[in-house]
Formats: structure tokens, C-alpha cells, sequence
């Protein structure tokens, strides 16, 4: 396993819309593993291929107990809606205000290849759209004005 760099906005590949991932083998797996250590490393709860530098459509979420990669994911049902201000590890020092379904119904591959459809709410929902987000080149800062994130004096 390895840490990885985490790509910056206005690096090119944020704004890319990434390839389907069609290979599902043991390179893959290192790649999640990376992808894990990596968002752990930053004290991120998701992260995108994309950030860090590669068009692929994979992502990883990591909140509390919750951990699950989802490959080629897509959202095939949305409820409800929450908003939050939200923060992204390629645009560090800034939150954006997002309206978000609270509740959305994915299907996606898993690491064997096997379709999987789960549904997520809550701050899994909004994690898994954010980082869904970034599979087509779109970031936070396309929802709003972005805020400082407020220091720890304030």
C-alpha cells in the first residue's frame, strides 16, 4: 500500500469525465487499498480516482465503521433533499453550501466485477454523490460561493 498525492484544483483531471474501469483484478485491489490509505492520510471520509490523478470511474468512502469502494457507480433513484456545507481534500481550505438528495439508490461493480445496488442516506448519501461528483469532472465549487473553512479560534 501506498499514500498518494492528492491532485489540486485547478489541476485538468478534476474536470475530467472518467472511463468506465474494465479490468477487475489484483492491481485493481492495490489501487483501492491506496486509494483507502491515501483519503486516511488526509483524514478524508471519500475520495475519486481522480484525485489522485487518474480518470477512472472508482471511488472509495471511509466514515466511522462504514468503508466500501464502488466502481462504475450510478445513481439510478434520488429522495428526499439536506444540505450541508461541504469540503473536498482537492480544494483544502474551503466549504460550499450543496443541496443533496438525502437519500439515493447506487448500482455499481465491486472489486470480483459483481453488479451490487445498495441504497445510502444521510452523510453516506451525500459522501457517495460528492465523490460521484468527481467521475464527471464536477466540483463543489460549481454549487456556490466558496467560504473559508472558519479556524479553530473562531
Amino acid at each position: 500500500m501506498a499514500i498518494r498525492d492528492v491532485v489540486l484544483y485547478p489541476n485538468a483531471v478534476l474536470r475530467e469525465k472518467c472511463a468506465d474501469v474494465v479490468t477487475f483484478d489484483a492491481d485493481l485491489e492495490a489501487l483501492v487499498a491506496d486509494m483507502y490509505e491515501t483519503m486516511d492520510s488526509y483524514n478524508g471520509i471519500g475520495l475519486a480516482a481522480t484525485q489522485i490523478g487518474l480518470s477512472m470511474r472508482l471511488l472509495v468512502v471511509g466514515y466511522q465503521k462504514v468503508r466500501f469502494p464502488l466502481i462504475n457507480p450510478e445513481i439510478i433513484s434520488k429522495a428526499g433533499a439536506s444540505r450541508m456545507d461541504e469540503g473536498c481534500l482537492s480544494l483544502p481550505d474551503i466549504l460550499v453550501d450543496v443541496e443533496r438528495a438525502e437519500t439515493v439508490t447506487v448500482k455499481a461493480q465491486n472489486l470480483k466485477g459483481e453488479t451490487v445496488e445498495q441504497t445510502y442516506s444521510g452523510l453516506i448519501a451525500t459522501i457517495v454523490q460528492h465523490e460521484m461528483d468527481h467521475l464527471d469532472g464536477k466540483l463543489i465549487i460549481d454549487y456556490g460561493t466558496p467560504k473559508p473553512i472558519p479556524s479553530e479560534e473562531e
